[in-house]
Parts: structure tokens; sequence; C-alpha cells
């Protein structure tokens, strides 16, 4: 979890770059992306720390949202904070926490 984590850190952060048109590209896709790559850090998280309380585990991953779109904005490297990105981070943690406890309730 902590190479994931640092990982998306550097993702979210990097410089901003030029995206060129691919067949598979759509509009709204990088929310997509930030709803996928939520609910696995979200799912991964809950996997590696169970014993975390669900309310620490929201205001951890909202401190985490908040702070990637701040920085963003303030770095200046061509990204831009946005808040339907905060709001797709929110969906996807709360998509990956749902996977996990559908997963840990099935007992295997």
């Amino acid at each position: 979890m902590p190479i994931y984590w640092a990982f998306l850190t550097y993702m979210l952060l990097r410089p901003g770059t030029e995206n060129h048109e691919y067949w598979f590209m759509f509009s709204g896709i990088d929310k997509v992306i930030h709803v996928s790559i939520f609910a696995l850090l979200a799912f991964c998280f809950r996997t590696a720390l169970p014993k975390v309380g669900f309310i620490y585990f929201i205001q951890i991953m909202l401190v985490y949202a908040f702070a990637t779109e701040i920085l963003q904005d303030e770095m200046h490297l061509g990204r831009s904070a946005e808040l339907l990105d905060i709001v797709a981070d929110t969906a996807g943690f709360f998509l990956g926490s749902f996977c996990y406890m559908k997963v840990k309730n099935l007992n295997l």
C-alpha cells in the first residue's frame, strides 16, 4: 500500500502534459480515472489497516484528496485544482470501501 500511495501521489502531482487523442478517450475520462485510482487506494487501505475506524478512514482520505488538489494548484506545474476531482475521489473511496466490505463479508 505505501508504494501505491507514493506512486499515486507522484502521478497526481507530476507536471501536466499535453493530452493526445486516442481511440479510448472520451470527455470525462479523467474523472473515471480519479474514481478508479481512489477506489483501489481505499480498498488497499481498508485491507491493510482494517482496525482503522470508518470515520478516521473517511477523514484521512478526504484530507489526501483535498491536499493533492491544493498542491496541484499551488505547484504551478500545469495542473489545477478542480472541485469535480474531489467529488470523483470521494466517490472512488466510497466505492473502494464498499467493495472491501463486500469481499470481507464473503468469508472465504
